[in-house]
C-alpha cells in the first residue's frame, strides 16, 4: 500500500471537490465502485492539465495513458449527496508507467476512499514508450520502488458464473474501447448475477484490477466469476476469444 497523501503537502497535488449524485449511486442509495474510478481518472486529468500538460499536449505527440492496473479500498458508505474532498499526486514512475495515488476524505476529513492506479504510456502505434522528461518537472514524482500491480486467479471451478454480453455504446471512452470504471461494472454484475449482491456492497472492501488488454467497439466478452473456497472473497475474469481482457479480485478489507 503505498504512503498516505499528507494534508500539508501541495505542490505536486492536484485537488478537487466531489459531490455524490443521485444517479452515481445503486437502489442502496450507497456509490458504486465504478463512480470512484471515475472520479480518480477525471482528477488526474484535471490535475495534468493544471500543470499544463493536456489531452492537446498528448495529442500533439501522438503519446497517452492506459490504465494497466487499479485498486480501490472503501473504508466508509458514500450516499447521496456526500462531499468529498479528492487528492492525488503521482507517487513514481519507471521508463513506460507511472502510479497515481489517489484520496478522498469526507468533511470531517476522515479518509473514506484510496485508490492506487498504474498507468503506461503508448506511442500512436499503441506500444509503451519513455516517459517525456517535462513529467519529471511537472509531478516531481520519484522512481518507484514497486511492481505494477498485478492480480492472479486460480481455475474458475466447474459451477462458476458465466456470461457473455456485448460491449455496448455508452461504454466506450474517447478512446473508443471500453474505459477502465467500466470494467468495475461488469465485476459488480458479476458477482450480482452469480448470487451474491451483498458481496459489493460490503463496508471495508477492496477491489483489485488487472487490465490485460482493452474491450473494444462492439466487441463480444464473456465474464466469470467465483467465490473463494472460504466464501471472503471473489474471483472475476473478463476475457473474449483471444484471452484475457480482465483479472480483478473482491475482497471484504481496507486493502491495507
Amino acid at each position: 500500500m503505498t504512503a498516505m497523501i499528507e494534508p500539508g503537502e501541495s505542490t505536486r497535488i492536484g485537488r478537487s471537490p466531489f459531490r455524490v449524485r443521485y444517479d452515481e449511486c445503486g437502489p442502496d442509495g450507497l456509490l458504486r465502485t465504478s463512480v470512484l474510478l471515475r472520479y480518480a481518472q477525471d482528477l488526474a486529468s484535471y490535475h495534468s492539465a493544471l500543470v499544463g500538460i493536456d489531452r492537446a499536449w498528448y495529442a500533439a505527440r501522438g503519446i497517452g495513458w492506459l490504465v494497466r492496473a487499479a485498486e480501490v479500498a472503501v473504508l466508509r458508505p458514500l450516499r447521496v449527496g456526500d462531499e468529498l474532498a479528492g487528492a492525488t499526486k503521482a507517487v513514481g514512475f519507471r521508463r513506460v508507467w507511472a502510479r497515481r495515488r489517489s484520496e478522498f476524505r469526507d468533511a470531517a476529513g476522515a479518509l473514506v476512499v484510496w485508490c492506487n492506479i498504474d498507468w503506461v504510456l503508448l506511442d500512436g502505434r499503441g506500444a509503451p514508450t519513455r516517459i517525456p522528461p517535462e513529467f519529471d518537472a511537472a509531478f516531481a514524482a520519484p522512481p518507484a520502488d514497486f511492481n505494477l500491480a498485478r492480480v492472479a486467479l486460480g481455475t474458475p471451478p466447474a459451477d462458476a458464473y458465466r456470461a457473455s454480453f456485448t460491449v455496448r455504446p455508452q461504454e466506450l471512452d474517447p478512446m473508443d474501447h471500453a474505459n477502465n470504471a467500466i470494467y468495475a461494472d461488469w465485476l459488480d454484475e458479476a458477482i450480482v448475477r452469480a448470487g451474491a449482491e451483498p458481496a459489493i456492497r460490503t463496508i471495508p472492501r477492496f477491489a483489485r484490477l488487472e487490465y490485460a488488454r482493452s474491450a473494444e467497439r462492439d466487441g463480444r466478452v464473456t465474464a466469470e466469476a467465483w467465490p473463494d473456497a472460504d466464501g471472503g472473497g471473489w474471483s472475476v475474469r473478463i476475457s473474449d476469444e483471444a484471452g484475457d481482457l480482465l483479472r480483478a479480485r473482491l475482497e471484504p478489507t481496507d486493502g491495507s
